[in-house]
């Protein structure tokens, strides 16, 4: 196989990075692949264990002394653009590469069965102890918490290793279509896709990714004879301590960041994360709709405004703009409009916000679906629930997201 380079985003994690780094070394097919650790903050001296053992581990770091955080989705952007490989590998702190990983899963992108590897990303297959549920795309088995061998619930190596020789015989020549980290593809194909959108900070960026990669016919591959031991959400959601099934031990950062990138993944697609149990992503059509309201308040603004192109309110939304403005790449000022505006949306929904809820609010969330699902749709008028459904024109704009326009990135 050819070289590539292993990407891997930093935010206090030196504990996992002494785990993770070593098992590249040791159990990667080549010892000379690169390796491009960004450190985008350091409380823990990651830093300095990086500048003790850049020659050991024949690594190199970018350390973001700006004082603002890159965020997930930039930091990786930023390793692949000083890589000097064709291919990378995104890859996590918290994740430890099983043996001949690396060649498993680069015979899949450059030697595959398939017809063009400059359309391929290729991932391996995660396994993971039982924090999350069980999905058909990963293999559940415990093989520590946490990254050090001689801790409680430590890290156990050797066992891990003698399951993975056991899994790539009962998983021979097996793929599926999916997509997660860790994966791979050409450094020029993502490039053109302009990278990571910024708008996701620190989560979605991945889904994000996807739905793009997915719009833009490349092939999702994940082999299941290339294998990572994964402990999971050790960037921000797990504060350090014991672990647990429920929110006690996700931070209040990482609870924010995480609402606000959900938020702007509902602006951004009109629809919430939406895959198949192989985590193939599911990509609804985007329309231009209008929400047109009356007996509207600011909570109620605050609910529905991710969910439409533009939005017409019959309330004060200076404040609700203020207020959400830092959390959003839009800008609301031209998005938000009094009710007495002129509505030119393809399609208008208009609603009575004193008959919202719960249960009727889940037609907000499924529009894109409900509509793409309606072999029937045409221009005119109906009504779903208490919602009063105007469709002025029938056209869909999910493919104008493939390409991020912010990028940075001179896209060819």
């Amino acid at each position: 196989m050819e070289k590539i380079t292993f990407c891997i985003p930093s935010k206090n994690n030196r504990r996992y990075l002494e785990a993770c780094i070593p098992s590249i070394r040791k159990n990667a097919y080549r010892k000379d692949h690169d390796i491009i650790v960004f450190v985008d903050e350091d409380n823990d001296g990651t830093v300095e264990w990086l500048e003790s053992v850049k020659d050991k581990y024949n690594l190199r770091y970018l350390n973001n002394t700006t004082g603002n955080l890159y965020g997930i989705g930039k930091a990786y952007d930023k390793c692949i653009e000083e890589s000097n490989t064709d291919v990378f590998m995104i890859f996590h702190a918290d994740m430890m590469l099983g043996k001949d990983a690396d060649k498993i899963a680069y015979k899949q992108l450059a030697h595959g069965q398939y017809i063009d590897p400059m359309k391929r990303v290729v991932c391996a297959t995660r396994i993971e102890p039982p924090l999350h549920p069980e999905n058909g795309e990963k293999i559940i088995k415990d093989f520590g918490m946490w990254p050090e061998p001689d801790v409680e619930e430590g890290w156990r190596e050797d066992e891990f290793n003698e399951f993975v020789e056991k899994c790539k015989e009962k998983y021979d020549g097996k793929i599926t279509n999916g997509l997660f980290a860790p994966w791979m593809m050409f450094k020029e194909a993502f490039m053109k896709i302009g990278g990571h959108d910024p708008r996701f900070a620190s989560a979605r960026e991945d889904s994000d990714v996807f739905n793009r990669l997915s719009l833009a016919g490349f092939e999702l591959i994940q082999s299941w004879e290339s294998f990572v031991y994964h402990l999971t959400a050790r960037g921000g959601q797990f504060q350090h301590g014991k672990v647990t099934k429920d929110e006690s031990q996700k931070s209040e950062e990482w609870k924010k960041l995480m609402n606000n990138s959900t938020r702007e993944f509902f602006r951004k697609w009109g629809t919430t994360v939406l895959h198949d149990n192989l985590l193939k992503p599911i990509v609804p059509p985007k329309y231009d709709i209008g929400f047109v309201i009356k007996n509207c308040n600011e909570q109620i603004l605050e609910t529905l405004e991710p969910w439409c192109s533009t939005i017409y309110v019959d309330t004060y939304a200076e404040d609700y703009i203020n207020k959400e403005q830092p959390n959003t790449t839009d800008d609301l000022t031209k998005k938000i409009y009094s009710i007495d505006a002129d509505v030119q949306n393809d399609i208008e929904v208009r609603i009575d916000g004193s008959k919202l809820n719960n249960q009727n609010f889940n037609y907000i969330v499924q529009l894109s679906q409900i509509l793409a699902n309606d072999e029937e749709l045409e221009v005119g008028s109906f009504e779903l629930d208490i919602f009063e459904i105007q469709i002025n024109k029938i056209e869909t704009y999910e493919n104008n997201l493939i390409i991020n326009e912010n990028s940075s990135w001179k896209i060819a």
